[in-house]
């Protein structure tokens, strides 16, 4: 759960070496899919909790019924799915002390700490039709349980709005206001990237995501896989 300062500038963290046998193209525009023979290669490798949690992945991004929900559908659907999986620190499951994983790899392995299920979420949200500029993939503050770094993902369903927030701690969907064990650092999405100014605001601007070097070194492994 445990999350570095912001790295605004260029990584200084080494490329991982990637972990799996196999990886669905995961474009920019979250178009995210996985093959029958994708599946079975990671379950292969990683035994029948990866064939279900895959095969489950799969059926919510390939079933049009889930494209048709409301988006607070599409929310809860998505959140409860990827709450499912186990949450691991990042240096016993990967061995390294901070690494983004992909959402294939996330499930596969069935385990990852708070920035994986909040790009596990985001991904799917996007792949169901959730536009970019509702979804912010957020760091904050967690006071009450554990009081360290954490990561959420917020849904602003119009620009003004107050964000509701997805989270692996707290499994129910709540609007900001009422997540007052969360204090908000900066937040990004497949664009932009910003500075909290309060619990419900949208922040100030600063640029591009890109900017945070996890993430451009994510995107990067995505797009390797495409």
């Amino acid at each position: 759960m445990m999350l570095p300062p912001m790295r605004l500038f260029a990584s200084r963290w080494p490329k991982i070496v990637l972990l799996l046998v196999a990886l669905a193209a995961l474009a920019q525009d979250a178009a995210v899919g996985i093959t029958e023979a994708q599946i079975a290669k990671l379950a292969a490798q990683f035994g029948p909790i990866a064939k279900s949690r895959l095969t489950g992945w799969r059926d919510i991004l390939a079933n049009p019924k889930y494209k048709a929900l409301p988006e607070n559908e599409k929310l809860r659907v998505v959140n409860d799915f990827m709450n499912l999986t186990q949450f691991v620190d990042d240096i016993k499951h990967w061995g390294k002390e901070d690494y983004w994983a992909t959402p294939i790899e996330f499930l596969s392995t069935d385990g990852g700490d708070c920035e994986d299920f909040s790009i596990a979420k985001y991904f799917t949200l996007r792949a169901l039709g959730v536009p970019d500029d509702r979804l912010r993939i957020t760091y904050v503050k967690e006071t009450v349980i554990y009081n360290q770094a954490h990561m959420v993902l917020a849904y602003f369903p119009t620009p003004d709005a107050e964000p509701l927030v997805l989270d692996n701690i707290n499994p129910t969907i709540q609007p900001a206001s009422r997540r007052t064990d969360l204090v908000p650092v900066y937040s990004f999405n497949g664009s932009n990237l910003w500075l909290a100014k309060e619990q419900t605001g949208r922040g100030q601007s600063v640029g591009s995501s890109d900017r945070i070097g996890h993430w451009r070194d994510l995107q990067a492994r995505l797009r390797a896989a495409s």
